[in-house]
């Protein structure tokens, strides 16, 4: 099909491109960007007068829920999910039920996630067996069966030769570790150490949980030179040794969480439940400091941190309510939103969502490395139209995600998705 794209504003931040364009589409890529060729007769023309025509976003977080946790999310509701938000790429955690550490496991959820002709799945292998951190995965077939890097979830390696073993392996072959740096002994509380948590009564996670990690994730670093990528930095201490490693050289890479972004302890109000998340809501100076690390490229993307919960496991106590909310229809809005607040442009909130998710990916894309994240002509045609005048109000209910609370219900926010192409084909339009 021949689609035209018409009189939007397109931003590509990975070229600097923002001009009004047209953007012509043909056989799933994109043809050209201003003039079409002589003979581009398109089927379908979509008027973006007054839109910003971007690459589709690229979530390096996302639970898909399936396999295993079928009643918190459906593979077909949560894919209906993220091109609804204009996401075309996800990367999925390994932690499904059963974990993905066979290739077969790797290549049935890809199968079924090609057959929804929806967003494009790029899935996280275990990096241990059923991640119980003991025996490492055969890393080859899963890379080999689509894995695009290798991680724990959310489960922490307790045993550090185990951890060093897996980075000199994935060192010698290339690969990427994705860690969430988290002691596991420190880490077992249910919000932020602070004195809001100690008022509450609620067990805390102080900060030194996740220093004490990136000191030795940054110290096996060292020795093996394998690449890691730190998964949603929460603290204004975890940004500044970040900053430092990369000054070192270190190859390391990070993102950050919409909550964290967005969110403090104080929001946890009266026990609130929605706010119950991992990692936990920390105190403004920390909250401040990811926003300014995001905007300087210390932190390298932003995420969705996307997780359905049902009703039964949110509606409970605070410190036993499941943690998670759901972010992928949320991600492009509380970019921009950020932006707004920071003093930034709309092309600076597009990046940190397309261009720089990306980069994180790098090569493991493999052909597809030339076209996430980006407007190129010649690349696969994966687009986001959005209004950026536009606002909206979020109501959990009217959301597409089966998982509907999110921290930010009555919110409202600015950008609103009006279509969404994968692979050069219209999975979404508003209504």
């Amino acid at each position: 099909m021949q689609i035209l794209i018409q009189g939007g504003r397109v931003i590509d931040p990975a070229s600097g491109t923002d001009t009004v364009a047209d953007v012509a589409i043909s056989s799933g890529r994109i043809l050209a960007i201003g003039t079409a060729p002589a003979g581009f007769a398109p089927q379908t023309t979509i008027n973006a007068q007054g839109c910003v025509v971007a690459p589709g976003l690229v979530d390096l977080s996302v639970r898909l829920r399936e396999p295993g946790h079928e009643h918190e999310g459906m593979l077909a509701s949560e894919m209906a999910a993220a091109v609804a938000g204009g996401v075309t790429s996800v990367v999925c955690p390994p932690d499904t039920e059963p974990v993905l550490d066979e290739a077969g496991l790797v290549e049935m959820l890809r199968y079924r996630a090609e057959r929804l002709h929806q967003a494009r799945v790029f899935p996280l292998g275990a990096l241990t067996r059923n991640l119980q951190g003991e025996v490492l995965t055969e890393m080859l077939q899963l890379t080999q069966a689509g894995c695009v890097a290798f991680s724990q979830a959310e489960v922490p390696l307790l045993n550090t030769q185990v951890t060093q073993r897996a980075l000199q392996y994935a060192s010698t072959f290339g690969y990427t570790v994705w860690l969430r740096p988290q002691e596991a002994y420190l880490g077992k509380g249910v919000a932020a150490s602070g004195p809001l948590a100690t008022r509450m009564g609620l067990s805390g996670v102080p900060v030194a949980a996740e220093t004490i990690a990136l000191h030795t994730i940054f110290e096996l670093v060292r020795s093996t030179k394998a690449r890691v990528h730190l998964c949603r930095i929460s603290s204004a201490a975890g940004v500044e040794l970040v900053r430092q490693a990369k000054a070192e050289g270190l190859p390391v890479t990070c993102d950050v969480s919409i909550n964290s972004l967005h969110l403090t302890d104080v929001d946890i109000g009266y026990f609130d439940s929605r706010m119950r998340l991992n990692p936990p809501l920390r105190q403004q100076r920390d909250r401040d400091a990811l926003r300014a690390a995001l905007a300087d490229g210390t932190i390298d993307a932003l995420v969705s941190d996307h997780n359905p919960v049902s009703a039964d496991e949110k509606t409970l106590p605070f410190a036993e309510a499941e943690p998670g909310a759901t972010g992928l229809e949320l991600l492009l809005s509380l970019a921009l939103k950020w932006a707004q607040q920071s003093g930034l442009g709309v092309a600076e909130a597009v990046a940190t969502v397309t261009s720089r998710s990306a980069l994180v990916l790098g090569g493991a894309l493999g052909t597809f490395a030339a076209s996430a994240g980006r407007l190129t002509a010649g690349g696969a045609a994966d687009i986001c139209v959005f209004d950026p005048a536009a606002h909206w109000v979020v109501e959990p209910s009217a959301l597409v995600s089966q998982g509907q609370h999110t921290p930010f219900g009555g919110y409202e926010l600015p950008g609103r998705v009006k279509a969404t192409l994968v692979g050069g084909r219209v999975a979404y339009t508003a209504a």
